[in-house]
């Protein structure tokens, strides 16, 4: 299994741990219902302290995408994907559309060239099965 998370990267390890979770929710590998790895399985499967994974173990359950079963561990909620979508579009592809406009204006991109530019490099992705 490739390692999800960067030790070195800007984001905190027990966030990119809640990260990859959610894209193992999303991708259908941890369904609605089923019990998620628990802290001590994270920390050996990623070689990290497991106060860190058990950190985002809680930080998803915050989110009211994990619950917990007294003495069982943490499972997905019903409601997970849909929540983590919902979170992912409108805060993150925000926030990189954001970037994205700033940086166009920055290097003299009109409207339309941007518009021009993303849409070439989705079709490209698309074409790639990438969509």
């Amino acid at each position: 299994m490739p390692l999800p998370i960067n030790p070195d990267g800007t984001k905190p390890i027990y966030v990119q741990i809640a990260e990859w979770l959610e894209t193992e929710i999303l991708s259908g590998n941890i369904a609605a219902d089923e019990k998620i790895y628990s802290q001590y399985q994270l920390a050996e499967m990623f070689n990290i302290n497991p106060a860190t994974a058990a950190k985002g173990l809680k930080l998803l359950a915050e989110q009211n995408i994990l619950y917990k079963k007294r003495g069982l561990g943490m499972f997905v909620s019903s409601q997970a994907k849909e929540l983590i979508l919902h979170r992912r579009k409108n805060e993150t592809l925000i926030h990189l559309v954001e970037e994205l406009i700033t940086e166009a204006q920055r290097v003299g991109l009109s409207e339309t060239e941007l518009l021009s530019l993303v849409q070439s490099s989705y079709q490209q992705r698309k074409g790639k099965g990438e969509s």
